[in-house]
């Protein structure tokens, strides 16, 4: 398996370079479980959800019968109390010295949720062996990217060889990208409207080839990172930039296009639609560059335009 190409169902049809084996016991299992912690905007923090049906996906799960999932909300503030470990422990259907024993992990996952600021702790399956120990078998962990500046620890073992070079890029910039298989790139600032691009690109009969949010807080020089990651994609034939100036200057954006085209040339159809704060001179140095630029006002018009020169390249 080292040096080799993984490819499984999680991996995507690319998979994922193999460097590393996990050696583990060969577990016999007798009763599979199910066992998360999110954070939930409903309850306003954590909830737990269970299930006695395990290894399978929870989708799968609750799609063949809802009523097998059971969610238990958490006071951020007084955090899980025993009787609620030992609740959820009993509901995952485990009984006597087995609940017991899984209400205890149940605790010591929270507990690791709450200091490690994890997003997600994800236990499929949550087992019980045919020796009547109750293992946590597999698991899947999120971390909320906010705490990097007090989880170094953790993120220290991030491995970039796992990740989209252009993804690893973007970061460095503090821009928020994720690769997709469309050809129809897009720089949006606010991840609504970015949403909102990639669905109108789609309702006009295109896909989109990443999401791209530079922020509010953008500068020239991300501006220019930000353009040359996206006409770096092979995949991409033609490039529309989305930009409703607020906190974002629409002549910051125009500076960033033309900085980049000057640095990395422009291969690929290029659609610019800017509105809001310094719209005007943000729409002259587009036009005072000479760059070959498609500048439409209408939102949707200009979705229908980078479509139209995506499908004809």
């Amino acid at each position: 398996m080292l040096g080799k190409t993984l490819i499984t169902k999680q991996t995507g049809a690319a998979g994922k370079p193999s460097d590393t084996v996990l050696l583990c016991e060969k577990f016999q299992i007798k009763a599979e479980k199910y066992f998360a912690i999110l954070m939930d905007r409903g309850s306003g923090g954590p909830i737990m959800i269970g299930s006695k049906t395990g290894g399978t996906s929870i989708e799968d799960i609750a799609a063949k019968d809802p009523s097998a999932i059971v969610k238990m909300p958490v006071d951020i503030m007084d955090g899980i109390s025993e009787k609620q470990a030992v609740d959820m422990a009993t509901q995952m259907g485990f009984e006597g010295p087995q609940a017991k024993a899984a209400a205890e992990s149940i605790s010591a996952l929270y507990k690791v949720f709450i200091e490690r600021d994890c997003t997600m702790v994800e236990i499929n399956p949550f087992a019980e062996l045919v020796d009547g120990r109750v293992i946590v078998c597999d698991a899947k962990v999120g971390f909320d990217d906010n705490a990097e500046f007090r989880q170094k620890a953790i993120f220290d073992q991030r491995d970039i060889s796992q990740e989209d070079p252009a993804e690893v890029e973007a970061k460095k910039f503090d821009l928020n990208y994720i690769k997709l298989d469309g050809s129809v790139a897009c720089m949006v600032n606010g991840a609504g409207l970015a949403m909102s691009t990639m669905d109108l690109l789609s309702l006009c009969g295109g896909s989109p080839a990443n999401f791209l949010d530079v922020g509010g807080a953008a500068n020239k020089d991300t501006v220019t990172a930000a353009f040359k990651i996206i006409q770096g994609d092979p995949n991409v034939k033609s490039i529309l930039i989305n930009i409703f100036g607020g906190i974002m200057r629409c002549d910051v954006i125009a500076d960033g296009v033309v900085a980049a085209v000057k640095e990395v040339g422009l291969t690929k159809p290029l659609v610019v639609r800017l509105v809001g704060t310094n719209v005007d001179a943000g729409k002259k140095i587009i036009q005072d560059s000479g760059l070959p630029v498609h500048a439409i006002g209408d939102f949707t018009e200009a979705a229908k335009k980078a479509v139209e020169l995506a499908k004809a390249a």
